[in-house]
This record gives C-alpha cells, structure tokens and sequence, in this order.
C-alpha cells in the first residue's frame, strides 16, 4: 500500500507519524509520503487531508496541479479542513473556494469559532472511546442517506464515513470509493481513527 498525506500546511508531520503508528499497531507495512507534486500523487492507495487552512488547501493544490487528481484516490481521509475539502457543500466559503465535492455531506465551514475558541471533548464513538481536539472546526451540519455516522458531541455529527470496501469475484483489492470525515484533530491524540481508515484499505 502507498498513503499519501497532503503536506502544504496544518498537521502533517502529526498525521505521518500517527499513521505510522497506526500501521505498526496493526502488523501492516505501507509506504507512508508527503504529497505535494503531481509526482507525488502518482498510484496512490489512500491520501490524508489534514487540518489546517480549506481555502489555502484548495488554492495550493490548484497551483500544484493536483486539485482534480486528487478526486480519482478512492480512499480519502480529511481531518477538519480536510472534512470541508471533502464536502459537496459548504457554507461561509470564500468567493472563489471549491472543494472536492466527492462525500455526500453538508459542512459549515469554521463553524466552532476562532482559534482562541478551541476545545477538547471526551467522545464515545463507534469505534471506542477518544479524547478529541476541536481546533477552528468545520460542523458537519447534514449528511445523506449513505453516510454512515461514527461519533457525536451531543446532537452534533463529529465523524462520519461514505462508501465501504467492495469485493468482486477474482479481482485484487477494493473497487468501491470510500471517504472519512472528521471535524476533529485525531493525529493529537489517537491512533484509532487512522487505524479504522487503514482497514478499510486492505
């Protein structure tokens, strides 16, 4: 396997040890990489979209010439910013922002507040208990009927899945798409979320 981690900004160097963690954790071996180039984005398996700033996400892989490569990896992971890359809709975008448009989600971009308004919760999620950092957070504010939801803070959806791995007949590995949004920083406290996006890879 090769995952790649989008490394213009926010918390990469966070995610690409996280991940690698994960992978040990789970007996695994992959090639982990920062991706920056259209080099960089060649046979990926997975990409993670770390936090950090959507409109400059956006702006840089535009510039980069990834944007629309971007689109074509089937298994996408995006932390905070990288939920709002993800979403089909956003709200409070800039003029000229787009995202990738590839989960069926509805997100109110840095809806959480300001920096100074960051946050940390205990959560009970589908996948175990976890302390989440909330850092200028994205709020998942709808989803369609195909997003399966992992985690809450109350009545609101912190984490969230679209798509499941899909087996045919004598073919190597999965044929379907899957995506993974979270509004949270799981790469400062967990490996669990990376692990569970892992085993969806394999």
């Amino acid at each position: 396997m090769k995952i790649g981690i989008l490394a213009y900004h926010g918390d990469v160097i966070e995610h690409f040890e996280t991940t690698k963690k994960a992978l040990k954790n789970l007996n695994l071996k992959a090639e982990v990489i920062f991706v920056r180039t259209k080099e960089d984005i060649q046979n990926l398996d997975a990409i993670i979209i770390p936090g950090g700033e959507s409109t400059v996400l956006f702006k840089l892989s535009i510039r980069e010439g990834i944007f629309e490569k971007i689109k074509s990896i089937k298994n996408i992971f995006g932390t905070c910013a990288g939920a709002i890359m993800l979403a089909k809709k956003i709200h409070h975008k800039t003029a000229d922002q787009k995202t990738l448009e590839l989960m069926d989600i509805e997100v109110d971009r840095n809806a959480y507040g300001r920096q100074t308004e960051s946050f940390e919760e205990d959560i009970d999620s589908k996948i175990g208990k976890i302390h989440a950092v909330f850092i200028r957070a994205p709020r998942i504010i709808n989803i369609g009927e195909n997003v399966n939801v992992l985690a809450k803070n109350g009545n609101e959806i912190i984490a969230c899945e679209q798509g499941k791995p899909v087996y045919a007949v004598g073919s190597r590995g999965k044929q379907g798409k899957y995506y993974l949004a979270l509004c949270f920083h799981p790469e400062l406290t967990t490996t669990k979320f990376h692990e569970y996006f892992i085993k969806n890879l394999v």
